[in-house]
């Protein structure tokens, strides 16, 4: 049986977390216990990120159920610590245990206040009101309250999530709170990796409160649905070793078919991301009018020149033997007067990766149908124009499960790119590429991305399709992330993204090496 990966890569639905808790309080742990356990984790951490000396002023919003009830033992933990703590409560009916922490907090003399302007001359807010499980629309006086604590100059941490966001979607519900910072409990939420949330998280953070392994399990089972993808996973997964006996088409040979006269440059930074998979062989087949800068550009590689179109593009494939590939990878550069290329191609018997225009052309050529006929791994790169041209009956709003209907429509492995990028197939469980960088919105750093992944899928090994894939989406990413270190957000572009990939691989092997 697969082993699970650390709790920490876990994400959950909201009936999930639910489930999860439902079975410790079977199992005899007291809700009050639970309580007390995550909020004591917060005001453990809080102090670290915003200490008394700086912010010695805090104010805390409390709604009626137990994500009030969490705040309130915050509340109490960080008067006792010597902060001057006061309470914001806009409804008046709370839930027992929350009830029972408010007279509680009274009792050690923390203030409560009227209306968010009590709240303006402190240094910290705490945002308790609603956090997971908000299904209705937040409207009213609590709307007003949430819109006038967004215009306070005052820092603001959510509990769980920020009020308003619904767990799963990250669909704000009327309104929500901005938080500067939001502490995730125990698993990962949904949400947090819903692109319509992200501008209301802030900084976010997970804090474990101590769930047991088993209580886990029983719910996500052994290989959980939906996970992080870290380094760990990276250096499980990457076929970085190689015998020390071998020879390059030992290696793998990959084929790359992509480019155009309009579109050179597609051609050569997928080629440079596949250059860097460490692949043993490389041939990329490009109109004939571009083999010379390919060959100029990367003298290591087999450039094999097609016929062209009158515009410039590749006219079809010609002779070209696909049987000879470990692994084909189409679409980058390729222009939309291409010939039938994309239906050629379908019938390669090895895993073929389809990106940029050779998706289009998917789409255009209502070719997706063909897709589940195929005997071998086939793997989608959408962004999220890709994704609605191949899927337009999909909303993307819950792009989590936008992607996993999609994989199991064409019985395909789908990257849908983006802040957070997934990765899923049909039978297995969906990545998440959590840590990312806007420096990687620029031309050319999806090329890169399908070079990269083609010379990974290539390689020999035993190994899972999607994890792969997602590994790929991982380099590419810490990749981007060490370039913007180096070079700022506006410094990334695709050919210096490139030449950071073995760097960023380089770093992860070993941290305490320094470029």
């Amino acid at each position: 049986m697969a082993v699970a990966s650390p709790w920490f890569r876990a994400v959950v639905s909201a009936p999930q977390m639910q489930e999860i808790e439902n079975w410790l309080f079977t199992q005899g742990m007291p809700v009050a216990a639970l309580m007390e356990k995550a909020a004591l984790r917060i005001s453990q951490r809080l102090p670290m990120l915003y200490p008394l000396s700086t912010y010695p002023r805090i104010g805390v919003v409390v709604g009626p159920g137990h994500n009030g009830g969490d705040g309130l033992v915050v509340a109490r933990e960080l008067k006792l610590q010597g902060y001057q703590v006061q309470v914001l409560q806009p409804l008046d009916k709370l839930k027992p245990l929350t009830q029972n922490h408010a007279d509680y907090g009274k009792s050690l003399g923390i203030p409560w206040v009227d209306g968010v302007q009590a709240l303006a001359h402190c240094d910290l807010i705490i945002d308790a009101l609603f956090g997971v499980g908000l299904t209705r629309l937040i409207t009213g006086a609590i709307a007003d309250l949430v819109t006038a604590i967004n215009d306070l100059s005052v820092p603001v941490i959510s509990i769980d999530l920020p009020s308003g966001i619904e767990t799963d979607t990250g669909e704000i519900l009327g309104v929500a709170v901005q938080a500067d910072r939001s502490f995730c409990l125990g698993l990962w939420k949904r949400a947090y990796f819903q692109d319509r949330a992200l501008a209301h998280l802030g900084q976010t953070e997970l804090l474990s409160i101590g769930l047991p392994p088993q209580a886990i399990a029983n719910v996500l089972g052994e290989v959980w649905p939906v996970q992080l993808f870290g380094s760990d996973q990276a250096q499980q997964t990457l076929p970085l070793s190689r015998p020390l006996v071998t020879h390059k088409y030992q290696q793998a040979h990959l084929l790359l078919i992509c480019g155009s006269q309009q579109y050179a440059g597609g051609a050569l930074l997928t080629t440079l991301g596949a250059r860097a998979s460490g692949v043993g062989m490389v041939t990329v087949a490009v109109p004939m009018g571009i083999k010379a800068l390919l060959l100029s550009q990367c003298p290591e590689v087999l450039v094999k020149g097609l016929l062209e179109t009158p515009s410039g593009a590749i006219a079809g494939l010609g002779n070209l033997d696909l049987s000879r590939y470990s692994a084909v990878a189409l679409g980058p550069g390729l222009g939309s007067d291409v010939g039938p290329v994309v239906e050629e191609v379908l019938s390669v018997n090895c895993p073929l990766i389809l990106d940029a225009d050779g998706l289009n052309q998917l789409a255009r050529q209502e070719l997706l149908s063909l897709l589940a006929a195929r005997t071998v791994p086939t793997v989608l790169t959408p962004h999220g124009g890709e994704f609605k041209r191949l899927f337009p009956e999909l909303h993307q709003g819950d792009r989590l499960t936008a992607v996993q209907t999609a994989a199991a429509m064409v019985q395909a492995t789908v990257l849908l790119k983006g802040a957070k990028t997934f990765i899923t197939s049909p039978a297995g469980p969906t990545w998440v590429i959590k840590d990312s960088t806007p420096a990687l919105a620029r031309g050319g750093s999806g090329d890169v991305l399908t070079g990269l992944m083609g010379g990974i899928l290539a390689q020999p090994g035993e190994f899972d399709l999607a994890q792969r894939v997602a590994a790929a989406a991982w380099w590419h990413a810490q990749a981007g992330i060490l370039a913007a270190q180096q070079r700022t957000i506006l410094g990334v572009d695709a050919q210096h993204l490139a030449e950071y990939l073995i760097p960023a691989c380089r770093q992860w092997l070993d941290p305490n090496f320094a470029n």
